[in-house]
């Protein structure tokens, strides 16, 4: 499955430091953060819970870039 959500961040080496905590989540297959257009995409993992997998995205992200938002 695959899923886009809109994000805010404030500049394209915090948009990297997201996209790599984001693949580093266990149950994400993927996941591609393009700042240019302030989108996440995220593949998630065959069985995987995306709503309860997001949320371990989003405080990752937030561990890594704090000022950084996802809109689930």
């Amino acid at each position: 499955m695959k899923k886009s959500y809109k994000i805010d961040v404030d500049c394209a080496n915090c948009a990297n430091k997201m996209e790599i905590a984001a693949k580093g989540t266990p149950g994400v297959k993927d996941a591609v953060v393009n700042f240019m257009t302030l989108k996440m995409n995220v593949e998630f993992e065959d069985g995987a819970d995306h709503k309860a997998v997001m949320q371990d995205v989003y405080k990752n992200c937030k561990r890594v870039e704090d000022d950084c938002e996802i809109y689930l």
